[in-house]
């Protein structure tokens, strides 16, 4: 069968018949592990792809039959269970190309990570799993192109923030049915807090999640959610982790500062490894981002031919402290990155890159002064408050070929312009910023709020405020990115339609932002 001849659309890929397939296209159809257990619809969290190289990627599942169980364990038994793994040409399985065996085992709560290789260079693929007689439902995949390969578009788009008490979904409703190449989620797949749910489907467990327990399940109640299953299942992606995969705004080894029960850093730290284990277990992680306690890798480049670079940030795990007094802002060794992330960034950027380069990243990076007159005020969780490391990498990116910082964490749209120098308008426009608004936190939201004139009057390069709910797609060629600001109308209740507030378009070799 030509892999071309039918192309499903995102949705039915997701909800394709597996078991009609038949089970035995996997081989046997004994019990996954031995005993009187077995596995019962084990495949309730979905499936994942994530970090497409040039010949493969890692494919995601979990086996939770019940995955909102007080222990943790997603009602697994304490037994190792081998999971099959298909990828195929097409999405009837006709043209299986690679396939293996993982053992998924309690200590990881019986996720399973397959890093598959020997494909083919920007290839669409489709793939499944299998535990015992069971299939998952069908995901549809696509490696990136070879390194230095002449791409002529590529098709992205990123998201953030989606607390599941606050909406519905629906975005990831619309997303699942686009054509991407990937997807890039900027941090804040889960809130550890108990809020006690906007729209009927409040957070399980109902406290705020401390331990491991409560981690795995919170992130299963999230990942059960179909439409967010959906975006997983049509397009590879990579994940960033913020603040709230751990605590609200949690810095290095800090606690945030109104936190009780984990003032003590070496307490803080042990929350965060659990937080990191669990939030390992439910993405679409190679082994390199494998935690080790309470630290882990998150910082990572990805290369799509020679169009795009994507550099994926970690601006939570080794910045400073961001309570200091007002004197210390200006301190040139205060760092939102660390001395080592910050050197593997400035030598990337320093050596042969693509034709666009992105900074994927968690908070602001352009200065934003909610002020009005001659005071200003910053946010202390954005690069506002590392200013001199912010200049720093700012004015390595003037040096590179158009640069786009992409962002999360704000719960709204903005477009930017990155200038030589904030405090003057004239100064040169150095690259773009685009801030994506969030998926479901913060209810609703507006088109903007009364304060957007403040921001839009005092940061002249702010081109563009909006606060409902959505993701931004862009589409990247040779010449232009054409970024679309995808908004939904509501998502207190479901089924909400998607429409385009705004359009952005950067003109490669000449930063800034043309609107249209």
């Amino acid at each position: 069968m030509n892999e071309n001849s039918y192309r499903p659309t995102r949705r039915q890929v997701l909800l394709a018949g597996s078991a009609a397939l038949g089970a035995a296209a996997l081989g046997t159809t004994g019990p996954a592990y031995a005993g009187t257990n077995r596995v019962r619809e084990p495949f309730q969290l979905g499936i994942a792809s994530g970090d497409p190289l040039p010949d493969g990627v890692v494919l995601w599942t979990r086996l939770a039959p019940e995955p909102l169980t007080e222990d943790g364990f997603g009602g697994m038994p304490d037994q190792i269970v081998p999971v099959q793994w298909q990828v195929a040409t097409d999405e009837r399985f006709s043209d299986v190309v690679a396939e293996g065996t993982e053992q998924a085992v309690r200590a990881s709560a019986h996720s399973v990570h397959a890093e598959v290789t020997g494909l083919r260079s920007g290839a669409e693929y489709f793939y499944r799993f299998r535990a015992g007689d069971q299939l998952s439902p069908i995901g549809r995949t696509k490696t990136a192109p070879a390194p230095g390969a002449k791409l002529d578009k590529f098709s992205f788009a990123f998201a953030s923030c989606q607390n599941y008490p606050a909406g519905h979904y629906t975005a990831y409703q619309h997303m699942a049915e686009e054509d991407l190449d990937l997807v890039a989620f900027l941090g804040d797949y889960i809130y550890e807090g108990g809020d006690p749910g906007a729209i009927g489907r409040p957070h399980v467990p109902a406290h705020e999640i401390m331990d491991l327990a409560d981690y795995r399940t919170r992130l299963g109640q999230y990942k059960s959610d179909e439409f967010l299953q959906a975006a997983h299942a049509a397009f590879p992606w990579a994940v960033v982790f913020d603040d709230h995969e751990v605590e609200n705004n949690w810095a290095g080894d800090l606690s945030q500062p109104d936190s009780e029960p984990d003032q003590d850093p070496a307490v803080f730290r042990e929350r965060r490894a659990q937080a990191f284990q669990a939030y390992y277990e439910h993405m679409p992680l190679r082994r390199a981002q494998r935690p080790s306690g309470p630290d882990i890798r998150i910082h990572r480049r990805l290369t799509f031919g020679d169009l795009v670079d994507v550099h994926l940030l970690d601006t939570r795990q080794y910045r400073d402290d961001q309570e200091v007094p007002p004197e210390q802002v200006d301190d040139p060794e205060r760092t939102i990155l660390g001395a080592e992330q910050r050197k593997w960034l400035l030598d990337n950027l320093a050596g042969r890159t693509a034709r666009w380069n992105v900074l994927a990243q968690q908070v602001f990076f352009s200065q934003r002064d909610f002020t009005s007159g001659d005071a200003d005020s910053f946010s202390d969780d954005a690069w506002d408050n590392y200013p001199a490391e912010r200049n720093l990498v700012r004015d390595r990116l003037a040096g590179v070929s158009n640069p786009v910082v992409i962002t999360g964490d704000v719960h709204a749209n903005y477009a930017a312009d990155i200038k030589a120098d904030f405090e003057r308008a004239d100064s040169a426009t150095v690259g773009v910023e685009l801030v994506g608004t969030s998926i479901a936190s913060g209810g609703n939201g507006t088109d903007q709020n009364p304060g957007d004139a403040v921001q839009l009057q005092e940061n002249p390069h702010i081109k563009f405020v909006n606060r409902q709910r959505g993701y931004v797609r862009n589409t990247i060629t040779h010449d232009a990115w054409k970024a679309d600001f995808r908004v939904v109308d509501q998502v207190t209740t479901p089924g909400a339609g998607l429409s385009d507030r705004a359009t952005f378009t950067i003109r490669a070799g000449r930063p800034g932002l043309v609107e249209g």
